[in-house]
């Protein structure tokens, strides 16, 4: 196991002429685009209009195909306003998003702590605040965002963000009807129906309702079929259920994405045909793992502590590294790998932390109430 400044410390090259690896603006008709305005951007790298539409587009791609180099061109966009305090509100939500990306969700918080106090009708910001602080299980703190979104948003975002944090501390069945009752009414657009429906699908499974569950990802996926995120959510479910054969043409095509190379993986070895695939691509991802580590990039320990744990079957390993993505993000995905991994190691303090957790928030999630008993 690295130590924390290993991880920290981001690999250079010894040349500039040393290739990492090609970006796939080629086959891409918006990352050609993207490549095209960062060249403009180059020539006036304080047009700020210009800068914010780089920095959007390319952490919009960092998000669709899973790659953090994409974060690093937003950032580069917004160089001029990286670091300063005094930072135009557009260039600041963006950074404050850019960061929650970058899985730095204090400097985000920040940011928009900064950008709220000046601006606290900005519903966007206060929606991306709300979700980072969830993630940081700070629950109370988000709802109290989203209960000053009244007025500001339509009704299935409210109900969305509400939802979020609801579902999380002991009232996973009001939110769950809230979200199926706003639904049902057909508001809002393609994006925003998508998200609800995909957030819909993920309380359900965690209340155990599977059938629900299938039903809210099929229409989430019919909305958006290349959502990363709601791919991957979606292959974790069949996973679950037992259903690897069917995850194969959902993410036959998304090797790109560690994350959905990963689930494929897994779906992989537990097909005894596919053995060699499994095996090309049980190395492609231990070398992705490294060269991220090289890179200083930590944005996928949950993926490489569930990698390190189902594929490697090093518990030492995964539960090392499930315990530092632990400190930073506190999600119930979060929550299972440390679990996994604990149990494997027979880590008693570890289980601890998640049995005491789950007790403070009143989770309700059907696998990790099941894990934490088969641990007795």
């Amino acid at each position: 196991m690295l130590s924390g400044e290993s991880w920290a410390k981001p690999y250079v090259p010894e040349s500039d002429a040393v290739v990492l690896e090609h970006l796939p603006e080629k086959n891409d008709p918006a990352l050609a685009q993207l490549k095209r305005m960062r060249a403009t951007l180059m020539m006036d790298p304080r047009n700020l209009n210009l800068a914010v539409s780089v920095a959007r587009r390319a952490l919009e791609a960092g998000r669709r195909l899973g790659d953090p180099r994409f974060f690093g061109q937003a950032q580069a966009a917004l160089a001029p306003w990286w670091g300063g305090e005094d930072v135009p509100p557009a260039a600041l939500l963006l950074r404050a998003t850019l960061k929650q990306s970058q899985h730095d969700f204090e400097g985000s918080i920040a940011d928009l702590d900064r950008l709220l106090a000046a601006h606290p009708a900005l519903a966007q910001a206060r929606l991306t605040r709300a979700t980072v602080l969830a993630v940081r299980g700070r629950y109370a703190d988000a709802l109290h965002d989203c209960e000053q979104l009244k007025g500001h948003v339509v009704p299935i975002v409210l109900i969305g963000c509400d939802a979020t944090s609801a579902s999380l501390t002991g009232n996973a069945a009001g939110a769950y009807g809230a979200l199926v009752q706003v639904l049902a009414q057909g508001v809002g657009n393609l994006d925003v129906r998508e998200w609800a429906s995909t957030l819909a699908a993920e309380i359900a499974a965690r209340r155990g309702d599977f059938d629900a569950a299938e039903r809210h990802f099929r229409d989430a996926l019919a909305l958006d079929p290349r959502d990363a995120y709601l791919q991957g959510a979606y292959a974790d479910f069949l996973l679950d259920r037992g259903r690897p054969r069917e995850l194969l043409p959902l993410l036959r095509d998304a090797t790109k994405n560690d994350a959905l190379l990963l689930r494929l993986a897994l779906a992989e070895q537990q097909l005894p045909e596919l053995r060699e695939s499994f095996a090309v691509h049980r190395e492609d991802l231990s070398v992705r793992f490294d060269a991220a580590r090289r890179r200083g990039d930590s944005l996928h320990r949950r993926e490489e502590a569930r990698f390190r744990l189902t594929v490697e079957h090093d518990a030492k390993v995964a539960l090392n590294l499930a315990r530092e993505n632990w400190l930073v993000q506190r999600e119930p995905s979060d929550l299972r790998i440390l679990i996994e991994a604990a149990r494997a190691a027979g880590d008693a303090d570890a289980l601890k932390i998640a049995s005491d957790w789950v007790a403070a928030t009143h989770l309700e999630d059907a696998a990790i109430v099941t894990l934490l008993r088969a641990r007795q």
